[in-house]
């Protein structure tokens, strides 16, 4: 007996672990005969760099987050954040293969190694560490559900919403969230769950639903590009959950994942020390600051980079707040306000552990 407990034990902990990973996709994927449920574990950084290129995996075209253009250049948010990442691994922010997913196959693609790291507007639970065997590396937007109706509507709640049928994407937990809110508010609402974002949005558009569902941000993003233009929807003032959205890797891989983790705390900690991308080689050559953000050659080994990667991270596409501007606030079509995302110092969320 005692001799075979532990075989056992791995055996009992792959079941739960089978268990879970079918419970949190349950749904949403089905794996193809002979398809791997997970890729072997390894270097993910040497394998990056033996392929010269971050293979990142993004939205299909959410603007302010990841959206390909007509010149073929990605954009946005979690398309800079990949950058960001190569520039640490690869010394260049520009060697970056953008992989376009829908929301219910970014899980398999990132744990069938299919890409490197998931930057895809992904809220971060703990169903899907444990569930999904994936870690995520921080949260690079703080979000939370809402939803979205025609301004000729004339809705202002979401009590006005009883029995309303309303349109959401499937693999994202809004569908969850709509059931359990609606449950708890006798609203009986009706979701009617389509494959895409894209798909999900021409169903609202075309009113087969009253709302439409999902991450504030993110309708924010469908409504810069309705017909009609966006004044012809509102965004209703509630949320209904928290979405922090973190960007993700196999969990098989710590030193990838501290490595992923650090270049998000660089970008935060460069625009509370007031590094951007045009002074970042005057400012970091400063003593005070240098420090700061200095990473040492002892430490650069262990994570298999050159010391100076925070340097190359910064002038590859700016500090936070930088990037949030460009892409969602005061500088892009969204306007939005910097609310959770702002620095800690300013009210914010957003806030590094420090380097030393």
């Amino acid at each position: 007996m005692r001799s075979d407990a532990p075989a056992m034990s791995r055996s009992t902990t792959n079941i739960a672990r089978a268990i879970a990973w079918l419970l949190v996709s349950a749904g949403v994927w089905v794996a193809a005969a002979g398809e791997p449920l997970h890729a072997p574990a390894g270097d993910t950084l040497a394998k990056v760099k033996t392929r010269g290129t971050l293979r990142c995996g993004v939205s299909e075209g959410i603007a302010g987050f990841s959206r390909k253009d007509a010149a073929g250049r990605w954009s946005g948010l979690d398309a800079d954040f990949c950058r960001a990442v190569a520039a640490a691994a690869l010394g260049d922010g520009n060697k970056v293969t953008f992989v376009p997913l829908r929301a219910s196959a970014r899980f398999p693609a990132l744990r069938g190694g299919t890409i490197d790291v998931l930057v895809r507007n992904t809220t971060w639970t703990l169903a899907r560490e444990a569930g999904l065997q994936v870690r995520f590396a921080g949260v690079l937007f703080y979000d939370g559900q809402g939803f979205m109706v025609p301004a000729k509507s004339r809705i202002k709640s979401l009590a006005q919403l009883k029995g309303a049928t309303v349109c959401v994407e499937k693999g994202t937990t809004t569908e969850e969230h709509v059931a359990r809110y609606s449950k708890a508010n006798s609203l009986n609402m009706k979701p009617l769950v389509l494959d895409s974002l894209p798909e999900a949005a021409k169903a609202f558009f075309a009113s087969r639903c009253a709302a439409m569902g999902g991450d504030a941000a993110t309708l924010a993003a469908v409504r810069v590009g309705a017909p009609g233009g966006s004044q012809a929807f509102v965004i209703l003032p509630e949320r209904i959950s928290k979405e922090p959205l973190a960007p993700a890797v196999r969990a098989e891989d710590e030193d990838w994942l501290t490595l992923v983790r650090w270049v998000l705390n660089v970008l935060v900690a460069a625009e509370e020390a007031g590094i951007t991308s045009q002074n970042a080689r005057e400012r970091m050559a400063d003593p005070l600051l240098e420090r700061e953000l200095r990473v040492t050659e002892e430490v650069g080994r262990a994570l298999g980079t050159e010391g100076d990667w925070p340097l190359r991270v910064v002038e590859s596409v700016g500090n936070y707040g930088e990037m949030f501007e460009r892409n969602l606030g005061q500088r892009s079509p969204f306007k939005l306000e910097r609310g959770l995302n702002a620095p800690w110092t300013q009210g914010g969320l957003m806030y590094s552990p420090p380097f030393h």
